[in-house]
Formats: C-alpha cells, sequence, structure tokens
C-alpha cells in the first residue's frame, strides 16, 4: 500500500505533524541530524501507509493501522530488529502527537512487534587486531597523510570505543596528549572524558605532525580529522575506511567501524574492567546496554571459576 512517491497523496495535517515531530526530536531531545533523518524516514512510510489505507487525518490513525503497517513490513521480509526500531518509532510519534493533541488518544498503547534480538557485531581477536595495526603502520611509513590519518582514527577507534559520530565530530582542542584522554560529545549532547592509550597517542601525534598539515587548507578549522580536500572528514568516509581494512581479515564477521568499539569493550571486560567503567568509557545511558557484552567474554567467567572455585 506504500506509496512511490512520498507524501503526495498525504491529508494536509500529515505533513505539518512530520515537520513538528522532527523540530521536537531536535530542539527537545537534542537527537543528532543523523538520529533525526531516521525518525523521519520510518514516520514518512507509517504515514505512506496509512494515507494510502484511507486515513483523512491523524485521528484515523488507530492501532488497526499500526499492526496493518508493521504486518505490512513483516510480510515483505523486514528483519526484527528493523521492525522493533519501526514499532518503537510508531510508539514515539503518538506520544507526541497525543501531548500536542493532534490526537484524542494514544493507538501505540497496545502496538507490539517482535523483540529486537540481542546480538553484537563480531568481535576482533587481539592476534587479528595486532595484524591489522601493522597493516596500518606499514601503509603509514611512507608519510601519506591519508594513510597516517586512517592510522590515527582506527587506532582511536579501539583505544577509546567511541562511535563514528564521535569521532568525525572531535577538534584538536578536544584532545588533552598529557593525560591521554579526549573529550567527547556523545548522544543526547552529553559530553564525557575518556582515556585513550600509547598506540593511540602516537598514532595521533604522528598525524598531526606529518600528516594534518599536508590536508589542511584555510577553510579546515579545529577539525581533528581532515578528508582529502581539507574539510572535516565525514561518517561515510570512516565507514569505507574501516570496512576496506575488515576485508582483508580473515575469519571474521566484523564488517564495520562499530565492530572496533565491540572490540574494545569486550576485550576491557575479558581483561578484568569493571562493568560501570565500561559503560562510563562507551557512553551508554543504561547498564543493561554495556551487559550484552558480557555474554561475549563467558570464556574469562569459566577461567575466573576454575582459578577461584575450590571445587572447579
Amino acid at each position: 500500500m506504500t506509496s512511490k512517491a512520498t507524501g503526495t497523496h498525504w491529508p494536509a495535517e500529515f505533513r505539518s505533524a512530520l515537520e513538528g515531530f522532527c523540530r521536537y526530536l531536535t530542539a527537545e531531545r537534542g537527537r543528532s541530524e543523523h538520529t533525526v533523518r531516521a525518525y523521519e524516514s520510518d514516520v514518512s512510510k507509517l504515514l505512506d501507509y496509512a494515507a494510502a489505507s484511507g486515513a483523512g487525518s491523524l485521528q484515523d490513525l488507530d492501532l488497526g493501522v499500526l499492526r496493518g503497517w508493521l504486518g505490512e513490513l513483516s510480510s515483505g521480509g523486514q528483519a526484527r530488529a528493523t521492525l522493533a526500531r519501526r514499532a518503537a518509532t510508531a510508539r514515539s510519534f503518538s506520544n507526541w502527537a497525543l501531548r500536542e493533541e493532534l490526537i484524542s488518544e494514544n493507538p501505540a498503547l497496545r502496538l507490539k512487534a517482535p523483540k529486537k534480538e540481542k546480538t553484537l557485531p563480531g568481535v576482533l581477536r587481539s592476534s587479528q587486531l595486532n595484524e591489522l595495526f601493522k597493516t596500518l603502520e606499514a601503509a603509514a611509513a611512507e608519510g601519506d597523510p591519508v594513510a597516517l590519518r586512517n592510522r590515527a582514527m582506527v587506532e582511536l577507534l579501539y583505544a577509546t570505543g567511541i562511535r563514528v559520530g564521535e569521532l568525525t565530530g572531535l577538534d584538536v582542542d578536544d584532545l588533552d596528549p598529557d593525560r591521554r584522554t579526549l573529550t567527547v560529545l556523545g548522544k543526547g549532547n552529553k559530553e564525557r572524558t575518556v582515556p585513550y592509550g600509547l598506540p593511540a597517542a602516537l598514532a595521533v601525534d604522528d598525524w598531526l605532525r606529518r600528516g594534518r598539515p599536508g590536508l589542511a587548507t584555510g577553510d579546515s578549522g579545529p577539525a581533528l580529522f581532515l578528508g582529502r580536500r581539507g574539510g572535516r572528514v565525514n561518517q561515510r568516509q570512516v565507514r569505507s575506511v574501516v570496512a576496506g581494512l575488515l576485508d582483508t581479515v580473515p575469519d571474521t564477521a566484523a564488517t564495520g567501524p562499530h565492530a572496533l568499539r565491540h572490540s574494545a569493550a569486550t576485550h576491557l571486560l575479558d581483561g578484568g574492567a569493571d562493568l560501570r567503567a565500561v559503560q562510563e568509557i562507551l557512553g551508554h545511558s543504561s547498564l543493561a546496554t554495556t551487559q550484552l557484552y558480557t555474554h561475549v567474554s563467558v570464556d574469562r567467567l569459566r577461567q575466573s571459576y576454575s582459578q577461584a572455585h575450590p571445587r572447579a
């Protein structure tokens, strides 16, 4: 039932509601541009379905419409994680519409969707990471600015476990080389301080001394990492760099920058780091999110049990 031209057949209030919801996400919830675009896309698809189903106003956006929308997505082969995310979007939009008195009751209160599977992308083994960093070091040895940048970016992603968007938002002044920490602006505009180790420090220093000056222009500003034309590096460029590197790593399900974040968290826990410390480093608002990593560390728990329990 989805329209080929999104919004072309919507009732007049649909578009103003979508624009108002996006303003709310930006101004009141402090969501990132990337997150707002994702919400906007999902709500647009929902409103497309509602209009094609005969809804003439937001009051017609009832539980049957929401269930029908998710049912169509499920029949189309959408993954459980996607269905769960879109159900959550429908709930957020309905909550907002009720608060704004655009609807008289919330149709999403009884909406159910498949629970998102608690799975994590592949985690790289220490040996695999060692080989990966050897490759980066060999390329950077030639002094090419882009190679120096790539080495520094990957070292920092793994050393800190920060998100790609957090990496690309870093400025030079966000680094404290003496303390080997960086200040990062995370989800919800929450600021946190994250430590990093000596290998990352050396790689970043090398980039700042030998690499960044070769790419910087008058318009580069304070951005820590730059693209080939001197502008701030974007998330797509970072993902491309990391994906290309991981393609060369045999025997791994790791596919992108988030795998470096997951690897960092898993290796911290394997090394005995406190769960709440890892939560703080990663910037998780809920400890339950950080606890997902503990299932990857079963081997560490078994080893601890074997060493500590008298009847092991």
